[in-house]
């Protein structure tokens, strides 16, 4: 018997790094409302008191920024000065300009050129038999407990935590299967005039005993609030910026990640839209039970439509041979920037609420990427 330990971490929809990426995206949301083929690159920073963008867009749309950002900081749960950002008195800087036309004669589809990738790197995608979701099993814990977290705040249960908050499962393996819960941590702000021990014991009952009960045992070591206390927080306790919980919005850890993270971008950009389609090429591979586990890299070169490589690893629980699986990968996934766009109709506004618990594993239909459509075709090319 093997065992082995992973952890993941997931961040609720008022760390001040999410307050960006949800930004971010509402931004990219707004443009591609009034012009699906809006090109866009946007970014945040915030810091008490204020929200700067920043960025590039190409659009025959336009987006009151301010706007955006004020209702985003409002959705989330920042309308009180109390917290050190609120919608109504923020300040909000905005530089955001034309995208640069070096870039655009690549991505630019013309008669002679089929639209190119909006920039060069590598994207990953992975999928694994051991949750109903297809994801590991730490990433998804993580993510149900700090949307139990926004869910207690927003219904009023826990009426005086704060818009901050995050969670970090450590899950015991043997044999490769997920066993029990080693360690749960949980860091949860809450207004000043609140006890400590309250928080703890309420955390633990209305938060971490719903969603973790079932793999919890006596020997799980439960964090709440490790350092005492947690009043100051969001973008007074933390500066956030675009960009910086790829590894949240991802996997948790499991699998290997390309670096470029998706918020504020649009389709063009293969950071985005390439790990999307690796993930549905992944997904749809272990659905088809052609491994327990499966991790699919692809690469691309700026203005170029075809992938530079497309690589495989199933961890040695391939049912069938890798080299099999790439060649019905590549017949049947074309995995250029346009058919992905089209396959998993990227031009929609959908951009902001995959923001927050994760890009992936959710069953909203908006997620294309998540459909498990392919099976049956790569079972017949399969012989299966």
């Amino acid at each position: 018997m093997v065992k082995k330990y992973i952890t993941s971490e997931s961040v609720t929809e008022g760390h001040p790094d999410k307050i960006c990426d949800q930004i971010s995206d509402a931004i990219l949301d707004e443009l591609l409302r009034q012009d699906p083929n809006s090109r866009v690159a946007v970014e945040c920073l915030t810091t008490t008191g204020i929200v700067i963008c920043a960025g590039e867009v190409t659009t025959k749309g336009f987006v009151d920024v301010q706007k955006v950002v004020r209702n985003t900081l409002k959705d989330i749960g920042y309308t009180d000065p109390e917290y050190g950002i609120d919608c109504q008195d923020a300040g909000v800087l905005v530089s955001i300009h034309e995208q640069s036309q070096n870039i655009a004669i690549g991505v630019d589809e013309t008669k002679e050129k089929e639209q190119g990738a909006g920039d060069q790197g590598m994207m990953f995608g992975y999928a694994t038999n051991e949750t109903p979701e297809f994801m590991p099993l730490p990433i998804m814990l993580a993510h149900k407990l700090t949307q139990k977290l926004a869910e207690v705040r927003k219904n009023k249960m826990l009426s005086y935590l704060g818009p901050d908050g995050k969670s970090q499962v450590s899950v015991e393996y043997e044999d490769d299967k997920p066993k029990r819960i080693t360690s749960i941590v949980i860091a949860a702000q809450h207004k000043d005039i609140v006890k400590e021990d309250r928080v703890y014991k309420d955390v633990f009952e209305r938060v971490i005993k719903p969603v973790c009960a079932k793999l919890m045992d006596s020997e799980t070591k439960i964090y709440i609030n490790a350092t005492g206390k947690f009043v100051i927080g969001g973008p007074e306790g933390d500066t956030g910026v675009t960009g910086r919980k790829i590894i949240a919005d991802t996997y948790g850890g499991v699998g290997r990640h390309g670096g470029g993270c998706f918020s504020g971008k649009d389709a063009t950009k293969v950071d985005r839209s390439g790990a999307y389609a690796a993930r549905w090429v992944a997904k749809n591979i272990v659905a088809a039970g052609f491994a327990d586990k499966c991790e699919v890299q692809i690469s691309y070169c700026i203005g170029i439509a075809q992938p530079t490589s497309i690589n495989i690893e199933t961890f040695g629980t391939a049912k069938i041979p890798e080299e099999k699986i790439v060649e019905i990968i590549k017949k049947n996934f074309r995995l250029t920037p346009r058919w992905i766009i089209n396959m998993l109709k990227l031009k929609r506004p959908i951009y902001k609420k995959t923001a927050i618990y994760g890009h992936f594993g959710r069953s909203d239909s908006d997620f294309t990427w998540e459909k498990t459509d392919m099976v049956a075709l790569l079972k017949k090319e399969a012989g299966i």
